[in-house]
């Protein structure tokens, strides 16, 4: 929903949020404040969180009501996930949580433009879906679900184009970790650049 003086989003659509442990990738064991915007044209067949695909008119929640609960939870570290949060204007949300002095990470599959100064790009591409250029520019960490052993080719295919400075991630679809995980330290241990993510939230049992 828009200001209708500013036309800035003064409040976005908000599937969850909540405070907890980041699970993933780099900053894996770090606290972070998850914020799970509504609204996905991705459509993973494996997503975990498929409810965060549509979004409804009482979903929406104001940037300052948004920001409250943040600073409550004494927070210093948020993540911004969907869903696909680059279906939104990111701007003034990032904006206020910068104004406080907290640090702000997003993960994305990198199919829209990002229109907020991010801290951490998170960049987890998926095949259903092609990324815009600017996502493997901007990407802090490329983190690629591996679902089939072609995932792996594919994986490296991304890994070309990110930015030198990138840290590379594999990752086993939740489903099948068992059957990937024993694939994927193979696979790591004769292609050192890569490290491996875990969903290490899922073996905690938190959000």
């Amino acid at each position: 929903m828009l200001d209708q003086q500013t036309n800035i989003p003064s409040s976005l659509p908000i599937m969850e949020h909540f405070f907890t442990i980041q699970g993933e990738g780099y900053h894996s064991g770090r606290a972070a404040y998850f914020i799970r915007t509504a609204g996905c044209d991705v459509g993973c067949v494996w997503c975990d969180v498929k409810e965060s695909w549509t979004s409804t008119s009482d979903q929406f929640m104001s940037i300052e009501a948004i920001l409250e609960e943040v600073l409550a939870a004494h927070a210093e570290f948020v993540v911004i996930t969907g869903g696909e949060p680059t279906m939104h204007s990111l701007l003034e949300l990032v904006n206020r949580l910068h104004a406080h002095e907290l640090e702000v990470a997003i993960e994305t599959a990198g199919v829209h433009a990002l229109d907020a100064p991010i801290d951490w790009y998170c960049f987890s591409p998926k095949k259903f879906k092609k990324p815009i250029e600017e996502a493997y520019e901007k990407a802090n960490e490329l983190k690629i679900v591996i679902n089939h052993l072609s995932d792996f080719e594919w994986a490296e295919e991304h890994a070309k184009n990110v930015n030198p400075n990138c840290h590379l991630f594999l990752q086993p679809e939740w489903d099948k970790h068992e059957k990937i995980l024993p694939l994927i330290i193979d696979y790591v241990k004769g292609n050192q650049k890569w490290k491996i993510s875990l969903q290490t939230h899922k073996y905690m049992n938190i959000p």
